[in-house]
This record gives C-alpha cells, sequence and structure tokens, in this order.
C-alpha cells in the first residue's frame, strides 16, 4: 500500500511510534518537536522506528537522510516525497 496523503503517513509515523513506545499519548504529539525527546527513545529504538517505517512504506531510507525524521512535521514531508518517487 501507498499512502496517498499526509494523514496517511502520519497515521504511519504513529504506528509505528506506538509499536516502540506504547505508553506514549501520541495524540499529544508537538509536530514541530524533537519525536526522540517527545517519546523519549533512544538511539536504537529510533532505529526500530525507521525500520518499521521502510517495512510499512517498502521504501528506502538512506542513513544520511535519517535527519529528515526528527520532528513528525519534518518526517511527514520527507516520507510524502519519498512515496511519490517510489510511485
Amino acid at each position: 500500500m501507498i499512502p496517498r496523503s499526509r494523514e496517511e503517513i502520519r497515521d504511519i509515523i504513529f504506528d509505528a511510534l506506538g509499536a516502540i513506545a506504547p505508553e506514549v499519548d501520541l495524540a499529544m504529539i508537538a509536530p514541530d518537536r524533537s519525536l526522540r525527546e517527545q517519546v523519549d527513545i533512544d538511539s536504537f529504538d529510533f532505529l526500530n522506528f525507521i525500520i518499521r517505517l521502510h517495512e510499512t512504506l517498502d521504501i528506502d531510507i538512506p542513513e544520511k537522510d535519517y535527519a529528515e525524521l526528527l520532528t513528525l512535521d519534518s518526517a511527514i514531508e520527507y516520507l510524502v516525497g519519498r512515496c511519490a518517487t517510489h510511485l
């Protein structure tokens, strides 16, 4: 499934975060603040988050692009672009 909207991408991000940090209230995520800080995950959990996104969206996310996934807004923008080029 290739997501067609920003909302679908956001939901996929929330699913991935929820799988890694199920105790977090995802509705409280600020779109412009660090996801790692808000969800309180370490670098290993952040890597697992990226792997889940890769597997769910079936797109490559090169290590050089990890910084694009640091906030909810930047992650949505990045993944919308990656999914669009994957069509």
